[in-house]
């Protein structure tokens, strides 16, 4: 199980010094809203550029924008080493993951909460990973949403018995306890933001998500 804390809940006044505390992590979970696709708004490519010289995680940059193809140079130029983006934001699926290969920059997508693993069957033969919203995007602290669990399961027997490569991501609401019932149904990789931020221990509490 990889664990990737989510920026989203850092303290963006001293960034540098909150990714540090997470370096147990294997990746690093960046949210990317732009008030249009989510009512949130966060970072841009220039904030992203700024923390990759501090870290050697994976940068899994999670697009949640109206209009992401827009934006995929920006962020690759920034550092991102993966980039998910949602498929009602794009016209083209298989051109927008085609365009991220071609860039060297593995290709995920994201379902949220309402979005049923059907509308990704076509896709999941190239993408590399699936981010599967155990809230509504947009903003941190929510509680997870346990039916999510049916989704990674099923996400999961699809892989094995057709061979496919993607990795399983989950993001909301993951604790100690809903991290167990993810891992249990068949998630490959955790985002936690409030989870761990919210603690003086961070390497433990990233070690309790990952067991």
């Amino acid at each position: 199980m990889r664990v990737a804390p989510s920026i989203l809940s850092a303290d963006f006044s001293r960034l540098k010094e909150e990714i540090d505390t997470v370096k147990a992590a294997e990746w690093l979970h960046i949210d990317i809203m732009d008030g249009h696709f989510v009512p949130n708004l966060t970072i841009g490519p220039a904030v992203v550029k700024a923390m990759r010289p501090h870290s050697k995680q994976i940068f899994d940059t999670h697009l949640m924008l109206a209009n992401p193809e827009a934006y995929f140079d920006a962020f690759i130029d920034a550092g991102s080493d993966h980039i998910t983006f949602h498929i009602e934001a794009v016209d083209d699926v298989f051109r927008a993951i085609d365009t991220l290969h071609g860039k060297g920059v593995k290709a995920g997508l994201s379902l949220k909460p309402k979005t049923p693993v059907a509308d990704l069957h076509p896709y999941l033969a190239k993408i590399d990973l699936v981010l599967v919203m155990s809230v509504e995007p947009g903003f941190g602290g929510q509680s997870f949403m346990h039916e999510s669990l049916p989704k990674i399961r099923e996400l999961k027997e699809w892989k094995e018995k057709r061979g496919y490569d993607y990795d399983i991501v989950v993001d909301g609401g993951i604790n100690k306890e809903t991290a167990r019932l993810c891992k249990e149904a068949g998630a490959d990789v955790l985002v936690a933001g409030s989870f761990i931020f919210r603690s003086k221990n961070r390497e433990s509490r990233i070690t309790e998500v990952r067991s």
